[in-house]
């Protein structure tokens, strides 16, 4: 293993033993602490994200990607807030539930520990690196991160400032650690550090996170690509649906809570599509469509079977007219990531068929996709989002990144051997 990665391993597996005795009250000073840093290093970290913005146009990177990696006054300020907000969060190391007492008049409880050492890969977008380092602080994990290349100046910035934080603490640095190597090697050696890691958490596109699923060796808590649905009902207020489809698709396109495909019921495609393609021309985007949407809509493209699989994360939409809400959730079931799916609709049976036909990590009724987000569900922030059901599922916050262990308050009992226990 490479040397200086195993430091950070031993390092970090060190802290991390230190960090889960550490009070509440310490770690939220800690947190304002390094959110006060990032304010005073401002300056240094957008001139270091300048570079890496310089470098991403000069590389070709796409528009939507260089949108993710931009910070301005505005994106720190939000990082800034989201570490204040984690801050005031209850702390959920320590927490004892479920405690009962036994027949033997031992009581027996479930009590929240950290994970440990959380490795975290991610892409572009650098204000990940804040809100995953305090994340993992307040759960009391120590943290090693792996960026992209693309924003390495950036997040080497941010983290020079969570550590200037740290300093003021009697907190170790290495609670927080960043892999500079961009290389490959190091990536690959990274998901295979059983003896440091307690377990990886992906963050990025599908080809990140499939490397990572086939590669790592670590435990992977598999945050999914977003490809996300929205579908207009034959009873939806067209209005409405306007309003939150340029919200869900135009906002932010870049990221994983954007909608991906727009499916349309036939009993309103006539008058709605005429109204949407209006609404989304100040946003040039690029529909794709079936026969139908073709014909309605001058301009469109045909849509093939790969486009109803992409995540696109760019002003592009997939577009499909059905013959009735049957169809559309086939559609979704067929093709949905298990992120977050969508219904506008005043059919109250039809909501809440709607929220028992669709599987996903989030699912909402007359409302934009753009809410599944850590800050927008109370989390504070959020590590990523679980489309999977193991251990964790939709934004990760604090309580994601703890385990538990089994508590036993006893005054002497032993166990008495019955007929019915194994003996070796």
């Amino acid at each position: 293993m490479n040397k200086s990665l195993e430091t950070m391993g031993k390092e970090a597996k060190a802290a991390a033993k230190l960090l889960r005795k550490v009070k509440t009250v310490d770690k939220n000073q800690a947190l304002l602490a390094m959110a006060e840093a990032l304010l005073d290093n401002q300056t240094t970290i957008m001139d270091a994200n300048i570079i890496d913005i310089n470098q991403a146009i000069e590389n070709g990177l796409t528009k939507p990607m260089i949108e993710r990696l931009t910070l301005n006054a505005e994106r720190i300020q939000g990082m800034v807030d989201s570490i204040k907000q984690i801050a005031s969060l209850p702390d959920p190391i320590g927490y004892i539930e479920e405690m009962k007492v036994g027949e033997d008049g031992i009581q027996i409880g479930k009590r929240r520990v950290p994970l440990g050492v959380i490795g975290i890969i991610y892409e572009s977008r650098p204000n990940v690196t804040a809100d995953a380092a305090a994340l993992c602080f307040k759960s009391g994990n120590a943290v090693i991160l792996r960026g992209g290349k693309e924003a390495l100046a950036s997040n080497q910035a941010i983290l020079t400032a969570l550590r200037q934080g740290l300093e003021k603490t009697n907190i170790a640095t290495t609670s927080i650690q960043l892999i500079t190597d961009p290389s490959r090697q190091i990536a690959s050696e990274f998901m295979q550090m059983n003896t440091y890691l307690d377990c990886l958490i992906p963050r990025g596109g599908a080809g990140l996170i499939q490397h990572v699923l086939k590669t790592a060796t670590v435990p992977v808590i598999e945050t999914g690509v977003g490809n996300c649905h929205l579908y207009i009902d034959k009873d939806a207020d067209l209005e409405m649906a306007t309003r939150i489809l340029v919200n869900a698709k135009c906002d932010r396109p870049s990221v994983c809570n954007a909608i991906e495909t727009l499916l349309v019921h036939q009993g309103v495609a006539e008058t709605f599509m005429p109204v949407f393609a209006e609404a989304l021309k100040p946003y040039q985007v690029t529909v794709r469509g079936d026969k139908t949407t073709l014909a309605l809509m001058p301009g469109s493209k045909p849509a093939t079977e790969e486009d109803y699989q992409t995540e696109f994360l760019s002003m592009t939409l997939a577009v499909k007219v059905v013959a009735d809400y049957e169809e559309a959730v086939s559609h979704i079931q067929t093709y949905s990531t298990g992120h977050s799916e969508v219904i506008v609709t005043d059919s109250y049976q039809c909501s809440q068929d709607f929220l028992d036909d669709i599987d996903s990590a989030a699912v909402y009724i007359n409302s934009s996709s753009r809410f599944t987000d850590g800050g927008c569900f109370g989390l504070g922030g959020e590590i990523g989002v679980s489309t999977r059901k193991l251990h964790a599922r939709g934004p990760m916050g604090l309580e994601a990144l703890t385990s538990y262990k089994y508590i036993i308050l006893g005054n002497g009992q032993i166990r008495g051997t019955t007929g019915n226990e194994i003996t070796h």
